[in-house]
This record gives structure tokens, C-alpha cells and sequence, in this order.
């Protein structure tokens, strides 16, 4: 059985309630799981329990792989034990099983050593084996055994004497069954295996009674030589192949086939549906069951003996109480000790239990199991000034309801990451949802008619279904929609528009003239009832329109909503009019037709060769800026940071020694005797001065040069510094280029949220994917959506988190601590959407993740990483708003046309489709 956190999982047994149900109403409906046989009474219990087998957390028992789920695991196990028993012998499966019933052994471990050690050396008929034939190995199969030659005299001897023939113990070989725990040498004593004898006969490879193996090919030769030969052997000759039979095979087969109680000494016993298959006795010997009684009493009277041994030796205390006892029975003694008894009694009264070791946690760990500490909390606000323990409230004011603005993001992005092969420019969200507001007849939107036309250009390519919408239209029941058109009338009406619309020309110089009717003609070759759920009700609205004077041409409400007499109408004149819903639908529909197409096929290929090129891009990056932190590294600082300064230091201490005047002799003069010594004695000084000043200008011309090549030095390392430092900041600015462009090509393949907090909401962020650039040519910044999007948790993991409040934790209270954390408005529904669109939210959502959980910290990676230019988008858009806000003031006019002047300068009524080609015809 596969296993979950080391524990078998154990199939769901019937209730009592599901059988007193099947007794009284057998017609009462259920939920059966085909997989694994269990029966549910609700739904929510059987999805429960299929959400848990999809879990990968599941292991398989045989082989030990992890990260599984349930059924992956079973399939594991089943797979592992078909080639299990397909590779053990054969005839080696029922003398195993025999040996290992009924035995009382505590470790399955010392259960396989006891079986192997019994049979490595016994062999049985129509086993397939190796022999040994003057050095070489060859093919064999045993044909006959022949015991020792002294079972076989007992046996004869036992015959002669009474009429009837031997009995089958008495006649099969290798009587080794019983008792596990009596020594291998003792038995080999009364049954010596190698006093046996084997017939075999040599066979070609693959050939024999036990399955071929590919593993064993090349280890026994062919023996064409002695190819069907009969010989006798021993089993100092004989050998198996090790894929078949050794202590992990036996293992593994052992522990397939058996199984054992949870009690004290419970016996192995084999499988009841394997011991019926290979004729091992299920039925417990009356002496065999009184055996394992003994061995069960004596085991529990045995832990009971150690239980109460627990204490040890006695105390000194105990010695000296035994002691006073021995010496006579004293009143007072007996008093002191009642007395001191009685305050033991008290004290152990009073003592607190041991506080619980705190246990050790790992991080990052499970985002769930992570809770702010006093102690954190104060070191988060020493850090940053402040600690976020709330969550900051998206905006969940969403321009259309979840469902549908879930559609629209899907579309946009869509149109975003394969701007490329349809040929279309990029563009805003708002202006999309703008475009899709639009509800004026008299100023067509060129955004709506460019992606209309751009995916009829792409679906031409691909087969279609003729008439695919009216055939399934025409399969319902024929009754009346709600709008009141019938389905005769509704595809009466389709017959006669867009049945040219593979080659209707959508001209751009023309508007795209007609894109209307081939958009209709299109859905009615591409769509159905079951991929377009809200067919009827659309192909209604667009092609019908009521003469009812309650309706308005200006609503975009349903037009079928009056009372007035219907009548057919214009395709062009009726889109305008549709409800939002419906146009995001016709959008979504068409995006998903289109994915097939051959050239987004190609698309995505060249994004995946783009990827692998910028990812061996990105290593030679890394291995530049290494390269230069090294050579950055062995530089050698200047001892001074001015080494030109010391030169003028210098310099300026030899000019003041040069003009140091120097001291004359003492004397007076006066002497005639005196006047020659002293004349001597000033020539001698003159002389002397000469040579120190000589000598000085040698040294200071010395340290002048010494420190003319320290500058020198100094110089070009500090310009090396700067070289490296250049380059550096290159390879610094390449590598955000690639993640910017490894950004925009991995979003076209797939799309990812930048991560989940604790409690599984999804952070998406859709700047910068496929044809929307995050920075333009000439530097700004750009945005497409502009806005950080987070979407509610999904109910597997609400699943998850339930699951954790009831099993894991019962302590843990979920709503109580998304409240504490998200705030009572903050917490988001299942697959709920709200947004973020302030720089100032992103720095507190960066603050309240906390880098300890698993989720938090990718989470908070890839917000780091990505916060500067989520930031420019959302001021960009913030700043665009607020343009388009004041622009109609600033152009107010008292002339009659101010109103449509200043709504012509919408942005997405600007909008130009610049990679559309003119030739489209």
C-alpha cells in the first residue's frame, strides 16, 4: 500500500449509515471511486478524498520514490511487484512461503536472513540455475532431486516394512519448514544440503522453465557443446542468477506476501488469495497457535518485567528505610516517616510538569507554520522603522464582475504575448476595456475592428466544420429564447451572412469594412453549443433588434428587452449595442479557436530557441562579472589616496634644506697662532658641506623617482579600477537586459504568477510579456496592464489549508488568522480578483511577506526583483489617467461639437494598428 508521511493509507471502509441506506432504498445514489473501489454519500467527501490522492506527497512502499501521487504510487507498487514475481523463481515461491508461515520473528530483516541462509544452497526441480563446468558457467535446468543417500534408505527401509508407500514428507526434498529460530547448522545436520544431488540439464540461453531475463544475457554461455546434455551435479557446482534470487529479492518478495498483526509476537503469515495460489496452509495448526501463545505470553510477561524494573536499584534512601525497619518498630520513627511521606505526597502534588522542549525548525518551511515572534517584531521594526502585520487591502472594484474580467485579462494577455504572428501593435488594458465599453454607432473603434480581423486572417488558415453553430442549434430542442426568436427563424437569418468569409476582403484603407459579417460567418464554421456555451443568445442579439420605443440605441443592455415586434438587422449596427459580456465572449472564443494556428506553433518554437539562447547568454555573463571581481580583487590600493601631493611634499622639504644656512666654526680669530688653524678648519667644513649637500640630492632624486613611479602606479591601477568598473556596470545592465528579455519570451509560453503568500493568493504581474516592452526605445518607462493583480486562493488550496486546521494543527484557526493578517475586508474569495495600483502598496505587500515561509520568500524574491518597474508602470498609468482626465477641460469649447471633439481624443480611440499590412486583401 502506498504510504503518506510513513503510514500505510488505508482505503475508506462502507459506513454503517451507506449500509443501513443500501438496506432500506438500494436505488439510493452514491459516488463510487473506480480506482480504488470506495463508495461516498456525498460529493464533497468523495471530491475530498480524490483532492487528497492528487497530492504529490505519497510514497511507494517498494521502491521508496517520493513526491507521488496516490494512484502514481499504486501503479509503482503494482508495476515493482509484477517484475518482482516474474523475476524469483518459480518453483522457489511455494517452499519460501511454507518456511515463512506462522513464524514469530520481530524483524522482517532477520526473517530474510533466516529464509536465505536455509535456501542458498537448496535447489528444486524445474528451477533454472547456473553450473560450473571445468571454470565455465552454463544454463541449466534441475530435471530431478536426489536426497542424501541416508533419507533415502529411511525412506526405502520405512517401505519394506508396511505395505502402503511412502508418504509426501517422507519423499520431498529439502524438509526444511518449521521453526525459524533453530540453527541453520543444526538443521544442515539432520538435512545435508550438500549431500544432495541434481539432475540437470543444460539448456540454451533464455531457454528454460523461469522467464528470460535481458539484465541476465551475457553471464551464461550458449553451451553448444554440451547443449541437452544430462549430468549429475552437487551444489558446490550450482549457482543462481542474482537478478533472481539474493537477500533484496527475497526481501521484497517476502515482504509482498506476508503480513502481520500490530499486536505483541504476532506471526507472519502469507497473503489468504497468495497461500490458496501456491497451496500454503491458511489454517493455523492447533500446535502451532498453542506455540505462538507461549511465545506472545512470554514476550508480554517479559516487557511487564522490564516495566517494572524501570526504577533501578534502591536508593541510599531505600537502604536506610529497610535498615530502620529491620531494627524494630519505633513510634516515632514511624511518625517521622509518615510525616516525611506525606510531604513527598505534597510536593509531587504541587510540581508543574516540565515545560516542552522547543522543537527545531528549519526555514524556509511551511509558510503556515511561521508566526512573529515579540523578539522578530521588534528587530523588523529596529530594521525598516515599522512591521507590517496587515496585509494592505487591494481594490476590488473591478469593471466588470470576476467571471467576465477574469475573460478579459485572459484576452488581453492573449493579444499582448502573440501580438507578433497576428499582427497587431500593443495596447493598454484600458483601452481594450474602453474599447469593449464603446457603445456609439457613429464612431466605429479601430482597436475593435484590427483584433476582429486579425484573428478571421488567422482562423482562414485552419480547417473548419461548415455550418458546425447551425447544425448544433438545429440538434436542441427547438423552443423560444428568452429574447423571442425561434431556432428557425435564428438560422434562417444565419444563411444568409458571412458565408463568404474566408475571402471577403478586410481592407485597412477601407476600415476594415465588413469585418461584422465575416466575424459571424467565422463563429458559424468554428463554433458550437458546447465550446460556445452563450451561442444562441449572441448570433440573438446581433442579428435581431426590436421596434419596441422603450428601447434606447444608446444602452448597451440586451436589445430584446422591450416588447415591441422584432426584426432582423445589421450586423454593424448591432455589435456596438451588445452588453460587454457578450463581446469578451466572442473574443475568448475566437483566442481559444485560434491557438492551433500554424503560426503561433511557430511562435512559441522561436521563444523557446530565443530562451535557450539567452540563458547560455546569461552563464557567460555570470562568467565576465566573475572573471572581474577577481581581477578586481588583486588590485593593489595606493598607500596614499594623492599620490601627487606627496611629490610636492617632498619637493617642498629639499628646498627648505637647501636653504638651511650652515654653521660656522667657534673661535675668535684673534690670534695670529689661531688664524691659520682656523682658515684650515673652515676650508675642512666647506668641503664637508659640499658632500652632505652632494649627498642629499642624491637621496632626495632617489625618493623623487620612487615616488614618480608610485604615482605612475597609483594612476593606472586607479585607471584599471575604472576600466572594470565600466565593464562591469556593462554586464550589469546586459544582465537586466536579458532578464527583461527572458521575461517577455518565457510569459508567451507560459504565463506565471510571481508567487503565493501564505495563504495561497497568486500575485500576477502581466507587464513586459510578448509584444508589450517594459522600457521603450527612447528610455521611458511603459506599462500594459500597470497595475499588480492578486487572485484569491483556489479550492485545492483551501482544501490544503482545512486539511492542515484538522489534522495537522486543531489548533490552528484559519478564518481567525486570516482575519489577524489580511484584515476582515482584505480576504479574497476563491479565485476572487483584486489589484494593486499605488508604489507606496507594494513596499507594505514587500514588508508583510516574511522570507521564512517557502511561498513568501519567492514571492518576495521576484517582487524585489521586479519592483522598479512595477512601480514606473503604475505611476505612468497614474500620470496618463489624470492627462486624459484634464483634457476635455482644457479643450472646452462653446462650440456644438466640444463633447465629440474631446471624446475623439480617447487613447483608445487614437489607437493605430502600425504592423498591420496594407496588402491584406
Amino acid at each position: 500500500m502506498p504510504t503518506c508521511r510513513r503510514k500505510r493509507v488505508m482505503l475508506k471502509e462502507l459506513t454503517a449509515s451507506l449500509l443501513e441506506d443500501a438496506k432500506n432504498d438500494p436505488s439510493t445514489p452514491v459516488f463510487y471511486m473506480e480506482q480504488t473501489g470506495e463508495i461516498f454519500a456525498d460529493y464533497e467527501s468523495y471530491a475530498a478524498r480524490l483532492s487528497f490522492y492528487k497530492l504529490k506527497q505519497f510514497q511507494c512502499e517498494v521502491t521508496g520514490k517520493s513526491g507521488l501521487d496516490y494512484f502514481q504510487a499504486l501503479e509503482s507498487e503494482q508495476q515493482e511487484a509484477r517484475t518482482l514475481h516474474a523475476r524469483f523463481p518459480q518453483p522457489l515461491k511455494a517452499p519460501v512461503l511454507r518456511a515463512v508461515q506462522w513464524q514469530v520473528v520481530g524483524r522482517l530483516d532477520h526473517l530474510v536472513e533466516a529464509v536465505y541462509d536455509r535456501f542458498k544452497d537448496r535447489y528444486f526441480e524445474g528451477e533454472r540455475v547456473y553450473v560450473d563446468i571445468q571454470g565455465d558457467r552454463y544454463w541449466a535446468r534441475v530435471v530431478k532431486v536426489f536426497p542424501p543417500r541416508s533419507q533415502r534408505t529411511r525412506a526405502s527401509s520405512s517401505t519394506s516394512d508396511s505395505v502402503q508407500p511412502p508418504s509426501d514428507d517422507e519423499t520431498e526434498p529439502h524438509r526444511i519448514s518449521g521453526d525459524l529460530k533453530i540453527p541453520v547448522a543444526q538443521l544442515n545436520s539432520t538435512d545435508d544440503p550438500k549431500g544432495y544431488y541434481y539432475k540437470v540439464q543444460l539448456i540454451e540461453e533464455g531457454v528454460g522453465t523461469d522467464m528470460e531475463y535481458p539484465e541476465s544475457k551475457g553471464k551464461g554461455k550458449s553451451a553448444p557443446k554440451w547443449s541437452s546434455s544430462l549430468m549429475e551435479v552437487q551444489c558446490e557446482a550450482m549457482s543462481r542468477d542474482r537478478l533472481s534470487f539474493s537477500k533484496s529479492i527475497l526481501r521484497r518478495f517476502i515482504r509482498d506476501c506476508v503480513d502481520r498483526d500490530a499486536a505483541v509476537a504476532s506471526p507472519w503469515t502469507v497473503k489468504k488469495s497468495i497461500a490458496e495460489k501456491y497451496g500454503v496452509e491458511n489454517i493455523m495448526p492447533e500446535e502451532t497457535r498453542k506455540g505462538v501463545e507461549e511465545v506472545k505470553n512470554k514476550e508480554i510477561e517479559k516487557r511487564k518485567k522490564v516495566w517494572e524494573d524501570k526504577e533501578g536499584p534502591p536508593t541510599k534512601k531505600q537502604k536506610k528505610m529497610e535498615e530502620r525497619g529491620k531494627l524494630g518498630n519505633d513510634p516515632a520513627l514511624k511518625a517521622k516517616e509518615e510525616e516525611q511521606r506525606m510531604k513527598e505526597e505534597a510536593a509531587q502534588v504541587v510540581e508543574l510538569p516540565p515545560l516542552p522542549k522547543k522543537k527545531y525548525v528549519k526555514y524556509p518551511t511551511e509558510d503556515l507554520d511561521v508566526v512573529l515572534s515579540q523578539r522578530e517584531r521588534a528587530k523588523r521594526i529596529a530594521a525598516n522603522g515599522h512591521t507590517r502585520s496587515v496585509r494592505p487591502k487591494p481594490f476590488t472594484d473591478l469593471p466588470f464582475e470576476n467571471r467576465i474580467f477574469e475573460s478579459l485579462l485572459m484576452t488581453w494577455s492573449f493579444f499582448t504575448a502573440f501580438g507578433t504572428p497576428l499582427k497587431l501593435s500593443s495596447f493598454t488594458l484600458d483601452e481594450l476595456e474602453s474599447a469593449i465599453r464603446h457603445n456609439d454607432l457613429d464612431q466605429p473603434v479601430t482597436l475593435i475592428a484590427e483584433i476582429h480581423s486579425s484573428l478571421i486572417y488567422a482562423l482562414r488558415a485552419l480547417s473548419t466544420h461548415r455550418h458546425s453553430a447551425v447544425v448544433s442549434l438545429l440538434q436542441e430542442e427547438d423552443e423560444i429564447d428568452p429574447e423571442g426568436v425561434t431556432t428557425a427563424e435564428l438560422t434562417d437569418a444565419l444563411a444568409d451572412i458571412g458565408n463568404n468569409w474566408e475571402r471577403q476582403p478586410l481592407r485597412v484603407d477601407e476600415g476594415r469594412s465588413g469585418w461584422e459579417e465575416a466575424m459571424i460567418g467565422c463563429i458559424k464554421d468554428q463554433a458550437t453549443v458546447y465550446t460556445f456555451p452563450t451561442l444562441r443568445g449572441v448570433l440573438t442579439r446581433l442579428l435581431f433588434t426590436s421596434d419596441s420605443p422603450e428601447t434606447s440605441s444608446s444602452l448597451p443592455a440586451s436589445p430584446m428587452s422591450g416588447t415591441g415586434i422584432l426584426r432582423r438587422a445589421s450586423p454593424h449596427d448591432r455589435y456596438y449595442l451588445l452588453p460587454p459580456e457578450d463581446k469578451i465572449g466572442i473574443l475568448a472564443f475566437l483566442c481559444d479557436a485560434v491557438v492551433s494556428h500554424k503560426e503561433i506553433h511557430l511562435f512559441m518554437e522561436n521563444c523557446e530557441t530565443n530562451l535557450t539562447q539567452l540563458r547560455k547568454e546569461k552563464i557567460e555573463v555570470k562568467k565576465e562579472r566573475k572573471k572581474i571581481e577577481t581581477q578586481d580583487s588583486k588590485e593593489v590600493k595606493p598607500e596614499s589616496e594623492d599620490p601627487e601631493q606627496d611629490i610636492l611634499d617632498l619637493e617642498s622639504e629639499l628646498s627648505e634644506a637647501d636653504s638651511d644656512p650652515i654653521p660656522d666654526s667657534d673661535g675668535d680669530g684673534s690670534d695670529a697662532e689661531t688664524a691659520s688653524g682656523a682658515e684650515n678648519g673652515r676650508s675642512r667644513s666647506i668641503r664637508q658641506k659640499d658632500l652632505r649637500f652632494k649627498a642629499a640630492n642624491q637621496a632626495h632624486s632617489k625618493q623623487r623617482e620612487i615616488a614618480r613611479a608610485k604615482t605612475a602606479s597609483a594612476k593606472q591601477a586607479q585607471a584599471e579600477h575604472r576600466r572594470l568598473d565600466e565593464e562591469d556596470n556593462k554586464l550589469e545592465r546586459r544582465m537586466e537586459s536579458i532578464e527583461r528579455e527572458f521575461r517577455k519570451w518565457s510569459g508567451v509560453v507560459r504565463l506565471k504568477p510571481l508567487g503565493k503568500d501564505r495563504f495561497h493568493n497568486r500575485y500576477w504581474w502581466f507587464d513586459g510579456i510578448g509584444n508589450s516592452a517594459l522600457i521603450a526605445s527612447g528610455g521611458t518607462v511603459t506599462y500594459g496592464a500597470g497595475r499588480l493583480f492578486v487572485q484569491g486562493p483556489t479550492i485545492a488550496d483551501v482544501e490544503v489549508m482545512e486539511r492542515k486546521q484538522k489534522e495537522d494543527d486543531p489548533s490552528f484557526d484559519l478564518l481567525e488568522r486570516r482575519q489577524d493578517e489580511e484584515g476582515p475586508d482584505g480576504i479574497l474569495g476563491i479565485g476572487t480578483w483584486g489589484y494593486y495600483t499605488e508604489p507606496e502598496q507594494l513596499v507594505e505587500i514587500i514588508s508583510w511577506l516574511n522570507v521564512k515561509g517557502n511561498r513568501e520568500l519567492k514571492l518576495k524574491d521576484n517582487l524585489n526583483k521586479w519592483a522598479d518597474h512595477i512601480s514606473g508602470g503604475m505611476r505612468k498609468r497614474a500620470t496618463d489617467l489624470t492627462l486624459n482626465a484634464r483634457l476635455p477641460e482644457a479643450r472646452r469649447s462653446t462650440r456644438k461639437n466640444a463633447p465629440e471633439a474631446g471624446r475623439h481624443s480617447e487613447p483608445y480611440l487614437l489607437w493605430q494598428n502600425r504592423k498591420a499590412p496594407t496588402a491584406l486583401s
